[in-house]
């Protein structure tokens, strides 16, 4: 099946597997493109000649080994995410040439990736925070409907920790909210949240002066012209506010609720506790925040004690 196939022309084979089959985005299929050429042009340099599909089958860990080094190394040298980034890229090909073509790699299962440390979370302060909610409800250049419905966007993503994606997929059937809403997160999982008083009355004050009729099924949040709410609106009105109100790029939506868990654990809550409300998959995620909340204790004990 695999005779007179290239591995130029197998790694097209699974891009086009990528594109028509997996409907991979654009941007991720980019990233493959790159990596999967870097990886062929390498190894036929490595091995000194032109490659073959059988020269893939016999690699071996050093080979691939010396490919990591070389882009941990090189003329643009990757930072350890990327190149595990770069590493599962060629698993994905090399799995597609067993599965397709036959042609399996039993080396690559002897190589590791960098390990690679999530960064903490950079949550804004609790002024910042009600700073922002309070900041996206008076732009005099937008309705009144408009600045009630960023409001009440940051309200959900800081009072009750919602991914942009979480905020946004609410129907017109769920509001008014209640004491708890049933929100859908990654992997189609839901979880039970509560809702504050203060979010409900933001979102109430929304529902109110919204000017569209909305079927139950269809998007809460509505744009200008009466179309769903697009994430990249989110995103450029935090971009707004940030310069507004003098903060850094760190002041993301997202940090909204990096915020919301951080200020929960500052006041007592407990990390299992958390974990349910951001419907993280493992306690090691959520546990992340205790570095960000013991970084803010010890900075505030070094201001207030004599001998900070």
């Amino acid at each position: 099946m695999a005779a007179g196939v290239t591995p130029r022309e197998a790694l097209k084979a699974f891009l086009e597997h990528l594109a028509n089959e997996r409907r991979a985005s654009p941007r991720t299929i980019e990233a493959y493109r790159g990596a999967g050429l870097g990886y062929i042009a390498f190894l036929e340099q490595h091995l000194g000649g032109a490659l073959t599909l059988a020269d893939l089958a016999t690699l071996s860990a050093g080979d691939i080994r010396a490919f990591l080094a070389y882009r941990r190394s090189g003329d643009h040298p990757l930072s350890a995410r990327s190149l595990s980034q770069c590493l599962s890229a060629v698993r994905s090909f090399h799995r597609f040439m067993d599965r397709r073509l036959g042609i399996a790699c039993p080396a690559l299962a002897l190589v590791r990736g960098p390990k690679v440390v999530p960064p903490p979370p950079r949550p804004v302060t609790e002024d910042q925070a009600m700073g922002l909610l309070t900041e996206a409800g008076a732009d005099p250049e937008r309705e009144d409907w408009e600045n009630l419905r960023d409001e009440a966007v940051l309200a959900l993503l800081y009072g009750c920790g919602l991914r942009i994606s979480e905020a946004l997929s609410l129907k017109r059937a769920d509001a008014p909210l209640g004491a708890s809403a049933r929100i859908l997160g990654k992997g189609s999982k839901t979880r039970i949240v509560p809702v504050l008083p203060e979010v409900r009355r933001a979102v109430d004050a929304y529902l109110q002066a919204l000017p569209f009729q909305l079927d139950p099924d269809a998007p809460l949040f509505r744009a200008k012209r009466g179309a769903p709410l697009p994430p990249r609106r989110v995103q450029e009105l935090m971009a707004q506010l940030r310069g507004r109100l003098g903060l850094s790029e760190r002041a993301t939506p997202h940090a909204l609720r990096h915020s919301f868990a951080t200020h929960l654990l500052g006041a007592g809550a407990d990390l299992r506790s958390i974990q349910e409300l951001l419907g993280h998959a493992s306690l090691s995620t959520t546990q992340r925040y205790t570095a960000v909340d013991a970084a803010g204790l010890l900075a505030a004990y070094s201001k207030a004690h004599p001998k900070g």
